[in-house]
């Protein structure tokens, strides 16, 4: 008897055996996906880690329910990449699961499934009873419905199999709140039935249609878009609503015409992110600055398998990593091109389709996941080169020959997951990714992460650096704004000072743009009673609310819930409640009257949750349609605009004084890169640094563009401290219902930590934000050497968890326990 070890999406500690019925010994590989029952009444998409005939014992094995694929969809590096980030992320296998492949590749019982409206019925795939049972119920709901409740409408058991299959056939799609229904994958073009240059055949085909006025125009409309009567060409592909679209006419005039045989209708399908701009295969010239980088990149890579490329803002970084793509992809190998965000996915994919066209692949979250299933299945089928560009979730793909990772902005708090988990680091498990492949990784930021210089500068990475900016363009001249003086000399408007304010109206009086950076989306940070201070606060989180104008409410950005804005204070009675302090969307609204008639866009999360919407706001402010942009942090990452001449930092404080060991760092950089916008090509821009504490020592080294001085000065206060690269940290949070119980818990769990690791452990504490979702969270922080075992330090903390919870605490009942390694 053949047995499988399975990996099921849920986090468990352990993998499970299951039986594998003899129909599918033959089938069942590593990697493979099944379905298997887990638990009474529940079915899960598991998949295989590896096959044994030695039973198990102690427990009655089930069997497998069914196989989903011909073929694995893994691939065993993939296998070992889950491994590795479960074992030092410390946390489960089946978390990782559930995270790195799209949920079209997961059915189980609490999947969402609707029907897919663009899904026709093929002669050569009938459905059966049991699909046909499944898509009725769906049909006669008309709304989305889970796979459990499928089951309970159908009397039918196993519905997630059967499910998988629809899914497959493209029957069903998974319902999904904040994505774009998937569109088909299938186009039907029209073609005229004679063969090109039979004049007797194309005289029969208008015989066919004579006397019918309409189907002679559409003929003859489809002739002219197809160009069948040229001589010398091929036909063009004519779609069929194109051909609608230009005559006007409709389907069934179309199908009498099929009938009668004069046209054909048929489907084809095409490659949905496919490019439709020029391909000019023509590789950027680089300067001779840029062409002894390239080639010190090239022999760091001969010694070192990570390179760190520092190049100051607008440098030209992007064009050295379109010759190494270039260069990887000569040899038949596959790039991974890693970037923080996705609003950069936008720009930088057109310039890599210009050069590389159809073998740049986009992979992010904002596509539907039936997107995802398809830019997987296309990974996942060839080994052909192609270069995929995306946020941190597509280091979890099936690459087959994977070559480089690029890693650009690498020191962005973006690439790393908070929650759920696995809470890792993308810039991290890239690197363990290509090393795993035998690929090269390539670093690159204009402000590197302090732990990321360091190891370059002791030789753990190789280190290239530029210096200066593409065609000698000058770095930005930063001028800190004092507000607290301007304040007191009533020269501020709102939350602009008065000089801001003149650089922004220079630069668009001159033709120019400007970008206002503000990290708090949102109308305002706060609402308040100006009688008797009331704040109104979440009721399930401990945390103020911010007041959106655009739906009239306060929402809570921790939990997402709404409430109304009261028109009365609940605590005194009395109708004095205000709004203070400024988000971006209260910015859009007072500077369309201070910068008037001054054209303005917003990017915040608020104004992108659909999939065009980063693009959208890109492409009208890189047009011009737009002379000045407000943002979030989403405006500092490496987005490139010719005419930017501007940039003005509004609440620098709210970035510098956050209690976190990193916060002068994240400030740095954030300053340093939002500056980095303005000026990038032949103006030199300028940036206002808007803050009430112009001494702060940082703004002596942003001044004067020096990474190396801050540098120097923060790692020296990280070596005093033992703070990373030093050391390595994890934080220890647990939660629980009952604030006293959880008390109780955090002190004893800290104790006992604390005769383990002795004075490696700090806590418990509150954190910043000590209630979430009802749930009330205490923080232990655990420092441990850097070359510590992380799968000791995770049994060890396992171990003692468990050893509280035999021992009948009745605190632990409830209570939840995660761990954050690197918390950043």
């Amino acid at each position: 008897m053949l047995y499988a070890e399975v990996i099921l999406p849920l986090p468990l500690v352990s993998t499970f055996t299951y039986s594998v019925p003899e129909e599918f010994c033959a089938l069942v590989k590593p990697g493979h996906r099944v379905v298997v029952q887990f638990g009474k009444k529940k079915f899960y998409t598991a998949i295989v880690v590896s096959l044994t005939n030695e039973k198990p014992q102690g427990y009655e094995v089930k069997p497998i329910s069914m196989t989903l694929d011909e073929e694995p969809i893994l691939r065993r590096p993939q296998l070992q990449l889950w491994q590795w980030v479960a074992e030092y992320y410390l946390c489960s296998v089946g978390d990782v699961f559930k995270a790195a492949l799209p949920a079209g590749l997961k059915v189980e019982s609490e999947t969402f499934m609707e029907l897919n409206p663009d899904y026709e019925e093929s002669a050569d795939a009938r459905l059966s009873e049991r699909e046909a049972i499944i898509l009725q119920t769906l049909d006669h709901a008309g709304k989305r419905m889970s796979v459990a409740d499928i089951e309970k409408a159908t009397g039918l058991t196993g519905v997630s199999v059967t499910a998988a299959r629809l899914l497959d056939s493209g029957a069903l799609v998974i319902s999904e709140k904040l994505v774009e229904r998937y569109t088909s994958r299938k186009v039907t073009y029209v073609k005229v039935s004679a063969r090109q240059g039979d004049a007797d055949a194309l005289h029969k085909a208008f015989d066919a249609v004579h006397g019918a006025k309409k189907q002679e125009q559409m003929l003859l409309a489809l002739l002219d878009m197809s160009g069948h009567t040229r001589k010398g060409s091929e036909p063009t592909e004519v779609t069929q609503s194109a051909l609608l679209e230009r005559t006007g006419l409709t389907q069934p005039i179309l199908r009498a015409m099929a009938t009668k045989g004069v046209v054909e209708i048929y489907k084809k399908e095409i490659n949905r992110f496919r490019h439709n701009g020029m391909v000019t295969g023509e590789l950027p010239v680089l300067s001779d600055v840029q062409s002894a980088a390239l080639a010190q990149i090239h022999a760091s890579w001969r010694e070192k398998d990570v390179t760190l490329l520092h190049g100051v803002t607008s440098s030209g970084k992007t064009e050295l990593y379109i010759h190494l793509i270039d260069f990887v992809m000569r040899q038949g190998r596959q790039v991974l091109y890693l970037v923080p965000e996705i609003a950069l996915t936008t720009q930088l994919t057109r310039r890599l389709q210009r050069v590389f066209g159809d073998k740049v692949v986009i992979y992010h979250s904002k596509f539907s996941d039936n997107e995802r299933v398809d830019i997987y299945r296309k990974v996942l089928g060839g080994r052909e080169p192609m270069v995929v560009v995306g946020a941190r979730s597509s280091l979890f793909l099936p690459f087959a020959n994977l070559g480089m990772v690029v890693v650009d902005e690498e020191h962005e708090t973006s690439y790393k997951q908070q929650d759920p988990a696995p809470r890792y680091n993308g810039r991290d498990t890239a690197m363990v990714l290509a090393r795993m492949h035998g690929a090269k990784t390539l670093l690159g930021s204009a402000t590197p992460a302090v732990d990321t210089y360091y190891k370059a500068k002791e030789g753990r990475y190789g280190l290239v650096e530029l210096k200066e900016r593409y065609s000698g363009v000058q770095l930005p001249e930063i001028e800190v704004v004092d507000t607290t003086n301007a304040r007191k000399q009533g020269a501020m408007k709102g939350a602009l000072a008065e000089r801001t304010i003149s650089y922004v109206r220079d630069a668009v009086a001159d033709g120019n743009q400007s970008i206002l950076f503000l990290n708090r989306r949102g109308y305002a940070p706060v609402a308040v009673c100006k009688m008797c201070a009331w704040t109104p606060k979440c009721e399930h989180c401990d945390v103020s609310l911010t007041y959106h104008k655009r739906i009239d409410k306060l929402v809570c950005h921790y939990c997402g819930t709404p409430y109304p804005l009261p028109t009365v204070c609940p605590a005194c009675k009395e109708p004095a409640i205000e709004v203070h302090g400024y988000g971006t969307e209260r910015m859009e609204d007072e500077i369309a009257e201070v910068f008037a008639p001054a054209r303005i866009l917003r990017m915040d999360l608020d104004t992108t949750r659909n999939k065009d919407g980063y693009e959208n706001i890109i492409n009208e402010f890189s047009n011009g349609k737009a002379d000045i942009l407000v943002g979030t942090q989403m405006v500092t990452k490496g987005l490139d605009f010719d005419r930017v001449r501007t940039v003005a930092i509004v609440n620098t404080d709210a970035i510098l004084n956050q209690p976190d060991f990193r916060s002068t760092e994240r400030a740095f950089n954030m300053i340093s890169q939002v500056a980095g916008r303005a000026g990038r090509r032949d103006t030199r821009g300028t940036v206002a640094v808007q803050t009430r504490e112009p001494s702060h020592p940082l703004f002596q080294y942003i001044r004067a563009h020096d990474y190396a001085g801050y540098y120097e000065e923060e790692i020296e206060e990280r070596r005093k401290f033992n703070y990373p690269p030093f050391t390595r940290l994890i934080y220890i949070y647990l939660k629980h219902r009952d604030r006293a119980a959880l008390d109780e818990l955090s002190v004893a769990y800290g104790r006992r930590l604390r005769q383990l690791f002795g004075t490696r452990v700090f806590g418990p504490e509150e954190p910043n934000v000590a209630r979430v979702q009802t749930l009330y969270i205490r923080k232990l922080m655990l420092k441990i050497e850097v070359n510590a075992s992380m799968k000791k330090v995770k049994d060890i903390m396992r171990a003692t968890f468990e050893e509280m919870h035999a021992s009948g605490m009745p605190a632990v009942k409830g209570a939840i326990v995660y761990y954050d390694v690197d918390p950043y």
